[in-house]
């Protein structure tokens, strides 16, 4: 039986990849789940993914694009004239689906999943320079809007530490407050 021409199936296979941590988390990516999820044979995610680190690799890079294409369009899009701490305030509410009173259009499940992969990198060393490469790119684009490097990398330490203490607390949204801090370290 000839093989069938399946050129689309090594991004099926990470777009079930990206799903699976969605649902399962890291301890629930396997081959065999993402086969399942993919609908394709085992033995096709090992052919085109031969380690899961190989897996989650071309999932995190998949993630971190569309992360960082958000951050670049918000970017673009940021008003010079509206006071950055309000505007990276703005981003952060938007993440986090917050609405300024804790309801909101933001995808939570979307930001755990991509949270979830970032993280991935403290076990897993080799997705750790993916991990870097992002943190790294998302200096060089707030560095467009706050003129400094070492602003932009305390702003993104902070967006990141504001991300986790509220996906994992569940804290109300507090816009003053972020933009306070917010604020405070861009000067």
């Amino acid at each position: 039986m000839p093989r069938r021409y399946d050129p689309d199936r090594p991004q099926r296979i990470i777009d079930a990849a990206i799903r699976v941590v969605g649902e399962r988390g890291i301890a629930g990516l396997s081959h065999r789940a993402v086969a399942a999820e993919a609908d394709v044979p085992l033995g096709s995610t090992t052919y085109h993914f031969a380690s899961l680190d190989d897996l989650l690799t071309a999932a995190l890079r998949q993630v971190n694009g569309e992360w960082l294409t958000g951050i670049e369009v918000w970017v673009r899009s940021v008003d010079p004239a509206v006071p950055l701490a309000d505007e990276v305030t703005r981003l952060v509410e938007e993440w986090l689906g917050a609405g300024g009173n804790g309801a909101g259009g933001g995808d939570r499940a979307r930001v755990e999943l991509e949270y979830e992969l970032y993280l991935a990198a403290l076990r897993h060393e080799a997705v750790r320079p993916l991990a870097a490469e992002c943190l790294d790119a998302m200096v060089e684009l707030l560095e467009r809007r706050t003129g400094d490097r070492g602003t932009a990398r305390a702003l993104v330490g902070l967006i990141d530490g504001l991300m986790l203490q509220h996906l994992l607390t569940g804290r109300r949204f507090d816009r003053g407050e972020v933009r306070d801090a917010v604020a405070r370290v861009i000067g």
